[in-house]
């Protein structure tokens, strides 16, 4: 069982970047699909981007082109770069993986087992 532990999270003013990572531990990262989720108060969790265990990656429409994943398997690291922030994009960022298939048309909709326990994006205009 994996044990994952979010970080990097802050405040950045609108147009900033942060770089969230998602330390894993009990078990090698390569394991897993993983994916980066967010949610705001009140509101379901969002899919932001996702990583599968071949590395090929795949992300939200409102990610594309402003963030990255990635991932260290020597660091057993996950990553999610994000640049030109707005205000939009605060939330609490989580990281999450899972070892059942996944359909990378629709990755928001697997079931990921193992979850962190987030990190706060506040992005200020």
């Amino acid at each position: 069982q994996v044990h994952l532990v979010e970080s990097g999270g802050g405040l950045v003013q609108a147009g900033g970047s942060l770089r969230l990572s998602c330390a894993a531990s009990g078990r090698d990262l390569g394991y897993y699909n993983m994916a980066w989720f967010r949610r705001t108060r009140g509101k379901d969790y969002e899919f932001v981007a996702a990583i599968a265990w071949s590395g090929t990656t795949t992300y939200a429409d409102s990610a594309m082109g402003r963030c990255t994943i990635s991932r260290d398997l020597a660091q057993n690291t996950m990553y999610l770069q994000m640049s030109s922030l707005k205000p939009d994009d605060t939330a609490v960022y989580y990281c999450a993986g899972t070892t059942s298939a996944v359909d990378w048309n629709r990755p928001w909709d697997a079931t990921y087992q193992y979850w962190g326990q987030g990190t706060q994006v506040t992005v200020s205009s």
